[in-house]
């Protein structure tokens, strides 16, 4: 009787274990044919064994493809370092943005705007614009329909030539002694040969055209990055090129001149001269969506540019003024008396 007792627990137990080993079994073949091939030869616990490892490799796999790509992120640059070219500096510098230098770091040839005045300067801007709509545009576009194309050059190569000096003295202060030389040359030249400056025979002989201020000097000197601020008439400035105005103004010709009724009607000649030349970009000022941050953008950037060539000593190419109202066309009291 106890074996007929015993007998049927027997059988339950071997089913249960059956059905038990049964899900393992089946599972290991499908995941070892798919990641890696087995022996056909290979037993069960063979196979479970390869379906163990093979369980493991995707992700020993993908940690190492994470080590990977932060290595790629933070690798040595060096293998895929150049060195920036001179057209890119300029870019950079005129343009805005950083060029990655040999080494790996980037050069920030143009510092992004540095403007924490900027409700003060906003205005300052809202005033400036109000008195150049109603004052100096309309007399530009006069000066421009009424007085001929050859005749408004040789009141800009009047006013150019007056600021030689200023140039002169500023390139020996940055140590160019050889462009300080080009620039004597090219003054006596146009106040000789060009009639007291109306005419610019320095340039048919291929005298280089530089124009430097003492807000230049002071850039280069080391003062890189100062913060924007807008005056009253005077337009864009920065508080280092507001500072070069007091190394600038000895140095004008223009303020020289004794008798006021002179001095004053040469300046508001050179005011509405160089207004003048501005004409061209009115349309683009009166479309831009924000015309403040377009003015102080490209002042800033322009200024970056020209100090980033004085540098470089990048002498090949000719410079425009650096100032949209110079410090002789402003009228201001004489300090001397």
């Amino acid at each position: 009787m106890s074996l007929l007792r015993t007998l049927p627990l027997l059988v339950l137990v071997a089913l249960l274990a059956a059905c038990a080993g049964k899900p393992a079994r089946d599972a290991a073949p499908p995941v070892a044919t798919v990641v890696t091939p087995t022996d056909t030869t290979a037993t069960p616990d063979a196979a479970q064994a390869a379906a163990d490892v093979s369980a493991d490799v995707p992700a020993a796999t993908a940690d190492t493809s994470s080590d990977a790509v932060a290595q790629a992120g933070n690798g040595d640059a060096s293998s895929t370092d150049v060195a920036p070219t001179a057209a890119e500096d300029d870019f950079a510098a005129l343009y805005g943005g950083q060029v990655a230098t040999a080494n790996g770091d980037a050069d920030a040839g143009a510092p992004p705007a540095y403007d924490p005045w900027e409700k003060y300067n906003r205005g300052v801007h809202r005033f400036n614009n109000a008195v150049d709509r109603g004052v100096a545009r309309p007399l530009a576009t006069a000066y421009t329909r009424a007085v001929p194309q050859f005749a408004r050059t040789g009141v800009t190569n009047f006013f150019s030539n007056l600021r030689s000096p200023l140039t002169m003295v500023n390139q020996l202060l940055q140590g160019h002694a050889d462009d300080a030389w080009d620039t004597l040359g090219r003054f006596l030249m146009n106040s000789t040969f060009g009639i007291g400056g109306l005419f610019d025979p320095a340039s048919k002989a291929m005298v280089p055209k530089r124009s430097e201020d003492f807000g230049q000097t002071l850039g280069a000197w080391g003062w890189r990055q100062s913060r924007y601020v807008e005056l009253p008439f005077f337009g864009p400035r920065t508080v280092r090129d507001v500072l070069g105005l007091a190394g600038d103004m000895p140095l004008s010709p223009v303020r020289t001149i004794e008798m006021d009724k002179v001095r004053i009607g040469l300046q508001g000649l050179q005011l509405v001269d160089v207004r003048a030349q501005l004409l061209s970009i009115d349309s683009l000022r009166d479309s831009a969506v924000d015309e403040y941050s377009l003015t102080r953008d490209a002042w800033l950037q322009r200024r970056s540019y020209q100090i980033e060539k004085d540098l470089r000593r990048d002498g090949k190419h000719d410079d425009d003024d650096p100032s949209p109202i110079p410090v002789d066309a402003m009228p201001m009291p004489d300090w001397g008396n």
